[in-house]
This record gives structure tokens, C-alpha cells and sequence, in this order.
């Protein structure tokens, strides 16, 4: 039975949840609109979205705390589809999408996410929270009646920039006169009630769209079932998948790091893609992580499944019931919200970093961030992982040396050092004087590792050199993979069942 004490912590850990819940859902409303209408589609699509995939993501996944909705990342990409073949493409777009994320999931490769290298880490955070940063102004333009697109000048301006400047305030120093409420929910509220019996003109959510609906109903994609269909949804739905998972699961990693936690990547990969497929099946346009209102939860100190459950059951209410309420804050109490969390989402310590971490850890964090800012997610996280790769493989190249000693029989040996792989074999090669060397030469790997084929090539190459010169070439220490697939150097092995090493090389020869 708990004590009062832990009764009264329980009380606590619920509101904190409750309320961060809250304010969340506050903060969704705008995005999940913003990012219907770039997708082409309504906004309580956007909405249903956002209230499934948060709901059945937090109560099945495997990060709690952590927020899941409707995103830009995953809008840009629908938008060609919806606007070439409508929205129900779309719908079952997203179905073969959570089916695929699934199969992610039941094939166990969530765990892959643990190498994405620190620099692409940095990179993505630091590119999202300029996203998120650069994306509030466009709630600074202005649509005329004929349809021209202007920025904002004069009264309303200075107007919005105002209560923007109010509601950051308050999020920064509400904390330090009490934490009862949270700071974002506290400072929304303020600011829409300012606005309200203040009387001043300003933007609010519902000049974005009509929030007002219904329970959203079940309803199979109006597609037909083929063969063409799936040639068309098929490219839409891999790539929505990987972006998807790519976003959740380095949100997720982000969220392990600040909680210093570990959640489970395959769990949540299953949870997000039978979201998906359930949010397509009631309109819905499907979801990912969402790192701006995850960043909220965090900071508000919810990391508990409740938080996101709230978030969704509250979204739900504001369609169904509060419609008319919510569409009268203001977007610069939001839009404040989004410039706090942008700031405390982007690593400032990485700006310490130059000139004390190697230059091509620097380069790969500043690719990721600027492909993140004018791409794509996926593409900036897989180029990253490519040219960290590429950094490794040339830096693991230059460390294959050899020490060269002639022993007292006149023998030359070569004793290796190091990895022998596609990217050091050009290395290898160049470690040995074949025109110089003895009548017979011994090459000892006894301290180095044959990785791949082309490791094996080079091995062959050098054996025929050597034979091509008239000279007797033995080899020692080499795995018995090795000696299985060297051909023309199998005459030259020395093997020695005590001392040869027990390695795999990576050849199709052994599938």
C-alpha cells in the first residue's frame, strides 16, 4: 500500500503528465492544420492523424514521453501523390506504409539506429530546430483576396511580434516564481486571454481552418486493388516508411540521451506502423515522431505514456467539443512556443567544437544540418552515415603498416599491422619491393585481418607477383577462410592449426 508521501508524488507525476498532455495538444493544433493544407488534404485529416498516432504510439510504443503526429517530414512527400491521384491513394498509401514499418519492426533492425554516428546525431538535432525555427514564419504572411501572398507590415506586425516576445518571456521565467503549472500552457493561456479582453486583432488558429468535426469513421481506401495501384503507392510508401522510422527513432535516441534512458526502437517501430495503418483506415494521413512537441513533454518533465495519451484524448476533445475556444488563441502564443523549443532543442555546445574535434566530424554535422534545412530527413541522416563511413574506411586505410626485418637464414620478413579491406588495399600493395627483395620472403598477418574479397584479390596479386619474379613467397597466420579462398596463393600458406586465427572474411564464396 503506498504511503502518503508516494500517494502525493503519484498525485504530482499525474498532473505534471495531465497538463504537459495539455499544452501539447495546444501546440499540435496549428502543425497538424499546417501540415494538412502542404499535403494537400483537410485539416481535421491532419487532426485525426494526430490524435491516433499520438494515441496508440503512447500506449503501445517503445519511448514514453515521447510525441507522435502528423509531420512536415512526412507531408512534403505526400503532396506530389494527392495532387496526380487524390487523397484516397493517399490513405492507402499509408496503410502499405505502417505495413512496411511493421516488417521493420518483426525483422528486429530497429537496433541498427544505435550506429548512427554522434556527428549525424548533431546534425539532425541542429538542422530540425532550425526547421522548426524557419517554418513559424510563415504564419508572418499574409494571403490578400486575389490570392497575393505578402509579408506582414505595421500594426499587425508589431502586434504579433508583441505578444511572440510575451509569450517567450513568461515560458523563461514563470519556472523560476513556481512550477505548479507549466510554463508553455501557462504562457498560451495568458496570452489568449490577453487577447481576448484586450481586443486586439491578431491571427489565431482558426484563420488556418475549422478544427470542428466529428468521430472520425472507418473507411477502406476507394482504390482499386491491383497490381497499378501498387506500382503507384509502393515508391510513395518506402519512402514515407524510412522517413518515418529515421525521425522516430533518432527522436527517440535524442530522448534516451536527455533522460539518460533507454527505450525500445522495434517496439516503437511496430506501435508507429500499426498507427499508421489504423489512421488510414479512419482518414487520417499518418504520422511520425515529432521532435518540436516531444521537446515540450521532456522539458516539461513528462515521461510517462499518460502524457501522450492525454495529448491525443485532448486533441480529440477540441474537434468533437471545444472547437470554437481553440480556434481563438492567438498563432503568436504558439509561434512562441516554437521559437522556446527551437532554442532548447539546438546543441549550442557543438559551437565550441571547432577546432577541438577532428574537421571531418565538423563537416558531416554541418552536411546533415544543411540537407536536413533544404532536403529531406532521410536524406540527410543516410548521407551523413555515408560519409562517416567513407571518413572511416580512408582513415582505418592509412593505418596498414608493415616492419621489415631479414632474419638469420636470409629470409625477408614482412610482419602486417593493421586491417586489409577494399579501401587499404592500395596500401597494401605499395608496402613491398619486390624487385629488392631475397630469393625468399615470408609475409606474417599474424597482426593484421583479411576483411573482404578484395583483401583476398589483393593477397592473390601480390602472390603472383611474386611468383612472376622468380621469388618463393610464404604466408603466415592467415584464418582458414583465408586459406580456403585464396587461389593463386594456396600453394603458399603456412598453416599452423595453434596459432592461425579464427576470423570470418565477408566473401559470397562462403554464403
Amino acid at each position: 500500500m503506498l504511503s502518503i508521501p508516494q500517494r502525493l508524488s503519484r498525485l504530482e507525476e499525474v498532473k505534471v503528465n495531465l497538463l504537459s498532455g495539455l499544452t501539447v495538444a495546444l501546440a499540435m493544433v496549428p502543425e497538424a492544420i499546417a501540415f494538412a493544407l502542404i499535403a494537400h488534404v483537410s485539416p481535421l485529416t491532419g487532426l485525426y492523424a494526430a490524435v491516433m498516432v499520438s494515441l496508440i504510439t503512447s500506449a503501445f510504443g517503445g519511448r514514453p514521453g515521447m510525441i507522435s503526429g502528423a509531420t512536415g517530414a512526412l507531408a512534403v512527400v505526400m503532396v506530389a501523390l494527392v495532387v496526380q491521384h487524390g487523397v484516397q491513394y493517399l490513405f492507402a498509401t499509408v496503410v502499405l506504409m505502417g505495413l512496411l514499418q511493421i516488417l521493420f519492426a518483426v525483422a528486429r533492425l530497429g537496433k541498427f539506429i544505435r550506429m548512427v554516428p554522434h556527428p549525424v546525431m548533431l546534425g539532425f538535432v541542429n538542422g530540425l530546430a532550425i526547421v522548426i525555427f524557419l517554418a513559424q514564419f510563415g504564419h508572418f504572411k499574409t494571403t490578400a483576396p486575389d490570392g497575393t501572398v505578402t509579408w506582414m507590415t505595421g500594426p499587425p506586425l508589431y502586434t504579433m511580434v508583441g505578444l511572440i516576445v510575451l509569450t517567450m518571456v513568461i515560458i523563461y521565467l514563470l519556472p523560476k516564481l513556481t512550477k505548479a503549472i507549466p510554463s508553455t500552457l501557462a504562457a498560451i493561456m495568458v496570452v489568449t486571454f490577453g487577447v481576448i479582453y484586450g481586443g486586439f486583432e491578431t491571427k489565431t488558429v482558426g484563420d488556418l481552418g475549422s478544427i470542428a468535426g466529428g468521430l472520425p469513421s472507418f473507411h477502406v481506401p476507394d482504390v482499386p486493388w491491383n497490381l497499378q495501384t501498387l506500382t503507384i503507392i509502393f515508391p510513395y510508401a518506402l519512402i514515407l516508411a524510412a522517413v518515418g522510422l529515421i525521425e522516430t527513432l533518432l527522436t527517440l535516441n535524442l530522448i534516451d540521451e536527455m533522460t539518460e534512458t533507454r527505450g525500445r526502437p522495434n517496439r516503437e517501430a511496430m506501435a508507429q506502423g500499426a498507427a499508421n495503418v489504423v489512421t488510414a483506415l479512419f482518414g487520417g494521413m499518418g504520422g511520425c515522431a515529432m521532435i518540436g512537441q516531444s521537446m515540450i513533454n521532456i522539458n516539461n518533465g513528462a515521461l510517462k505514456r499518460l502524457s501522450g495519451i492525454a495529448t491525443a484524448l485532448f486533441l480529440l476533445s477540441f474537434i468533437l467539443f471545444a472547437s470554437k475556444w481553440i480556434e481563438m488563441i492567438p498563432l503568436a502564443a504558439l509561434i512562441g512556443v516554437m521559437f522556446v523549443v527551437a532554442e532548447k532543442t539546438f546543441e549550442w555546445g557543438t559551437l565550441n567544437l571547432f577546432g577541438k574535434v577532428p574537421r571531418q566530424d565538423v563537416f558531416v554535422g554541418l552536411l546533415v544540418g544543411g540537407v536536413t534545412i533544404v532536403a529531406d530527413l532521410a536524406i540527410a541522416v543516410i548521407a551523413g552515415v555515408i560519409v562517416s563511413a567513407l571518413v572511416f574506411a580512408w582513415n582505418h586505410a592509412r593505418q596498414m603498416t608493415v616492419q621489415a626485418e631479414t632474419d638469420a637464414r636470409g629470409k625477408k620478413v614482412y610482419t602486417l599491422n593493421g586491417t586489409l579491406f577494399f579501401a587499404s588495399v592500395a596500401n597494401f600493395q605499395a608496402l613491398f619491393n619486390i624487385a629488392e627483395d631475397p630469393q625468399q620472403v615470408v609475409i606474417d598477418f599474424k597482426q593484421a585481418r583479411v576483411v573482404d574479397h578484395s583483401a583476398l584479390v589483393a593477397v592473390d596479386s601480390l602472390a603472383a607477383r611474386y611468383r612472376a619474379a622468380g621469388k618463393q613467397l610464404q604466408l603466415r597466420h592467415l584464418s582458414k577462410d583465408c586459406q580456403e579462398l585464396l587461389e593463386n596463393a594456396k600453394d603458399m600458406i603456412e598453416v599452423n592449426l595453434l596459432e592461425d586465427p579464427k576470423y570470418r572474411v565477408s566473401d559470397d564464396k562462403l554464403a
